[in-house]
């Protein structure tokens, strides 16, 4: 059965028809357009398919689309603000935290919720909140030091 939601998606209202039994990645993926969240795993343990929603990460392989009603969606195209890069995305790129990329965009997404919990996480804080997020290539060291590096970018707030 059908049921049209309401809610944010990248900072644009946005009003849909969805299936009871759809998914969010799939609704982003082509009802929305939006590629830059993956289908890794399917049981919400890879982290490549994490949105935030209302500010928290969320593993869209394993959220009904009707979730969000009402609710703010972000994803990886909607982080860059009059075309700079979020200091985060920056971050990755500076560090080469990235190989195959693959990974990328729910490592970021996940990053910047951490830090809306946790605007200057020590390492091990960074450690532990990105634990649920894997990458393949294992530039993990990479990826740590990227955040440190925006979180230190952020401190003024202006990206929160």
């Amino acid at each position: 059965m059908k049921k049209t939601i309401q809610f944010t998606f990248n900072n644009k209202p946005t009003t849909l028809e969805v299936e009871d039994n759809q998914t969010l990645l799939w609704v982003i993926r082509t009802s929305l357009n939006m590629t830059g969240t993956k289908y890794g795993c399917g049981f919400g343990h890879c982290g490549s398919c994490t949105v935030l929603v209302d500010k928290e990460p969320t593993r869209t392989c394993l959220t009904m689309a009707d979730f969000v009603e009402g609710k703010n969606v972000l994803t990886i195209e909607g982080l860059a603000r009059n075309g700079e890069l979020h200091p985060v995305q920056k971050a990755f790129v500076e560090h080469d935290a990235l190989q195959c990329g693959f990974c990328t965009p729910g490592m970021i997404v996940n990053a910047i919720g951490l830090l809306y919990r946790n605007p200057e996480p020590t390492r091990q804080e960074i450690i532990d909140g990105m634990h649920e997020n894997l990458c393949r290539c294992g530039s993990y060291g990479r990826i740590l030091d990227a955040i440190q590096s925006a979180s230190k970018e952020m401190k003024g707030g202006k990206w929160l």
